[in-house]
């Protein structure tokens, strides 16, 4: 490929999330790799690795449709072939939040595209901000082992009533689809409410409320914390956002905005 390349990381079940960041990479270089790897190391001893959706086959034609030049597909004995023993480990912004929830999840991620980093040496390597705490992480693992490729978050894009695009939305029956919307909601009002001056604990609170008047069974987190570094905030300053992962029926949702 000549010229500047840009990749975008998947996990396949793609959808109009995915496709912006094609568009976007579209934008950033002259040639666009995307991959589909559904990555064993990054789920959780009863996570949903085996049940994950996948459909190659449409996935590549939505990736050629949309501009895609290349689709890497590898087995998983490519990326972890017999006697594979490192891991990447990321201390900091790792630890909360999703590292606590899921521990070893980020191990997985950070040594998956460090692995795709390096086997495809993109200028430019493109993920979506729905993953915030993902991002960060992969921004971190860059950074500290000095891989020469820029880091690109694209916002997240989010269906007409506001829910943010994902695979597992998939595992949504149609009622808990319906109720799913408390998440964006909760979020957007707790915006709403930080910005109007009420106090950090009783914006979280009421947002929990929301929540579990919506139909969530279980909230992991719903926070602020600062954009950066991931840490809580008892008030607001500086440049932060709110992040919030919660289940309703079987399914596990994650969410954030910019505040």
């Amino acid at each position: 490929m000549k010229g500047r390349v840009a990749l975008v990381p998947t996990m396949g079940a793609l959808h109009a999330g995915h496709l912006a960041l094609v568009a976007e990479a579209k934008k950033q270089a002259n040639s666009v790799v995307a991959s589909i790897f559904v990555n064993p190391t990054q789920f959780g001893a009863g996570e949903d690795y085996g049940r994950y959706p996948r459909q190659e086959k449409e996935d590549a034609a939505l990736l050629e449709k949309a501009g895609c030049d290349l689709l890497w597909a590898p087995a998983v004995s490519d990326i972890y072939p017999d006697g594979f023993a490192t891991k990447v480990s990321v201390k900091g912004v790792s630890e909360r939040w999703e590292g606590e929830i899921r521990p070893g999840h980020f191990d997985g991620v950070a040594t998956v595209v460090a692995k795709l980093l390096l086997a495809v040496r993109p200028d430019v390597a493109l993920f979506g901000e729905k993953d915030f705490q993902q991002l960060a992480v992969i921004r971190r693992m860059t950074g500290d082992l000095a891989i020469p490729v820029d880091i690109v978050g694209v916002p997240t894009v989010r269906e007409p009533d506001g829910l943010a695009l994902s695979s597992r939305n998939h595992y949504l029956l149609a009622e808990e689809r319906h109720q799913a919307v408390a998440l964006p909601r909760a979020l957007e009002a707790a915006r709403a409410a930080i910005r109007s001056g009420t106090t950090v604990p009783e914006v979280l609170n009421e947002a929990q409320r929301a929540l579990r008047d919506g139909g969530f069974s279980r909230i992991d987190y719903f926070a602020l914390v600062d954009a950066a570094t991931l840490e809580p905030l008892g008030a607001a300053e500086g440049d932060m956002r709110l992040i919030a992962a919660a289940v309703i029926g079987t399914t596990r949702l994650i969410d954030n905005l910019a505040v």
